[in-house]
This record gives structure tokens, sequence and C-alpha cells, in this order.
């Protein structure tokens, strides 16, 4: 008897693969007075957030410096291009091969007795691709509780967003949060990066309300890195560094303390909400 040949069977591979969607961190730290110390610290958790995948990785606002003094940072202020800030930046960014966005760090000011609160981001070759000043400047006061940034730090003037492989990411500040014609501004963006240092009292009513609202507003991604602690020169710091996704939905949030928040950028989703509900294309101002 004649046994039939078993025929044979390919399997039936998709046409395409399908591509991992690009990871993004937001590192969250309790700074010191220590430059020494904080570098280490980012080091060690910008490091984590590689091995976690992401491509993308956001310092917090004065990430290597709160000092015990707000005069503390004219000490450490640096002229770019050149410190050991920035060439911790740079070379954390070649070393993991991402894009690193150092938070802020001073530079120097042309103001005698300022600095500029700047945001700087390198590229994973290390080579810097964008500088951000800080524009608005945080002021508060309620009973012991006193802020006024202006006294140290110079504003910047200019709106910055940087072309990327996510897309065009807006860059801003903390206090910027709190005026979203700065956002506008900034166009079309796929991300928006806030690094920040809220204090646990403004922190505690408004952070992830503003947070949310930037998204939606903007139909887009926002990434938040925060200082989230209580520093020791007695400052709290609110934390809840996080991933909010362009409907408004938090992807991804850390409490208190350092850490790493890791989530995904869905530029499918991301067209679909703008498809659905196309509320930039209905401005009429």
């Amino acid at each position: 008897m004649t046994i039939p040949a078993t025929p044979s069977i390919t399997p039936q591979l998709p046409t395409r693969l399908p591509t991992p969607l690009p990871k993004v961190a937001a590192v969250q730290m309790v700074s010191t007075p220590e430059v020494a110390v904080n570098i280490a610290t980012a080091r060690r958790l910008v490091g984590e957030a590689a091995v976690q995948g992401a491509a993308l990785v956001l310092l917090p606002e004065y990430w290597p410096l709160l000092g015990l003094h707000e005069t503390d940072k004219l000490r450490h202020a640096e002229t770019e291009g050149c410190g050991p800030m920035q060439e911790t930046l740079s070379g954390l960014a070649r070393e993991h091969a991402i894009w690193l966005i150092g938070g802020t760090l001073p530079l120097v000011s042309a103001e005698n007795g300022k600095v500029m609160n700047t945001t700087l981001v390198y590229r994973p070759d290390g080579s810097l691709a964008a500088r951000y000043d800080k524009i608005h400047l945080f002021s508060f006061r309620r009973g012991d509780e006193s802020y006024d940034e202006s006294r140290t730090i110079t504003a910047g003037s200019a709106l910055r967003s940087v072309e990327t492989p996510f897309g065009r990411i807006g860059l801003s500040v903390c206090y910027d949060l709190r005026f979203p014609e700065l956002y506008r501004a900034l166009g079309d963006c796929a991300l928006i990066v806030v690094p920040s240092a809220f204090t646990w009292t403004t922190g505690r009513a408004h952070w992830e309300i503003l947070l949310r609202a930037r998204a939606i507003e903007n139909q887009c991604y926002v990434l938040a890195a925060a200082q989230g602690g209580t520093h020791p020169n007695g400052r709290r710091t609110w934390g809840h560094s996080m991933l909010i996704d362009p409907w408004g939905d938090p992807v991804a949030v850390l409490g208190e303390g350092e850490g790493v928040v890791v989530g995904e950028l869905d530029v499918e989703h991301l067209r679909a909400i703008r498809e659905n509900l196309p509320a930039l294309q209905h401005r009429r101002l």
C-alpha cells in the first residue's frame, strides 16, 4: 500500500513584524546640596531606565543641586558646553545610546548674582540637540513657606522644541505648567516634557490636574519628572512623576522617593484620539 506523502506545512509569517513601541522614562530624585552625590544618583537611575528599555529619559528640575541656600547655585553655574554636570549628561546619553533630557541645571547668566535655569537635550551620540531656559519663574508665599526664583534666576525668553525619532518634543519646566499659552505656541508636539520640583503644597493641590489638562488640550503625551521627598534644606517636594497619554489618562505614576517611571508612546493611539476628536482643527482664535 502506498502511503500518501505528508504535505509540508509552511508557517504563515506576517508580512510586517510589529514594531515595538518606543519607551520613555521619567527619573525622580530627592536631590541634595552635594553635586557629586546627585550625579551618582542620576547615573544609577538613568542606567535603570535604560535597562528597562527607555529610548528617551527625562531628569527632574534641579537634579544636580538643591542647595541649603538659594545662592548655592551661583557657585556651581557652568558655561554652556563646559562643566561636570554637562559632561555627565552627554556621557550618559552616549553610554546608553539614549535621548537624554537633562532636567535643569544652572548655567551662567548675563545678570550678576543670577543663573539661567536650563534644560539641555542630548542625542544618543552625546551631542547637544537643544537648550531651553525656563521662562516662568516661580513665586509663592503662604505662612512660613516662601519662594521667589527671580532672586537668583534670570527668566528665559524663547520657546524651544526639538525634533526626534519620536516626533516633536516641546520643552517646558515646572512653573511653565500653569501657562497653557506656552504650550499652544509650541505647535504640534507628540510629547511635552515637564521637569519639575513642585512643592508639596502646590503639588498636592494642582500637579496632576495641570499635567492632565495640558495633555488633553494639546492631545499629546506629557512626561513629567519631579523631585519627590524631603530635602536637606527642609524643602518638601511633591514627586508623583508620571507619563500621561493624549486622552489625559496617567499611564505610569511614582509617588514619593527616588525611582523611575517607564511607559510607551503609542503613535497610533495619539493619531486615533486626534481623528476621533479633532479639537486642534476646530480652534478659532
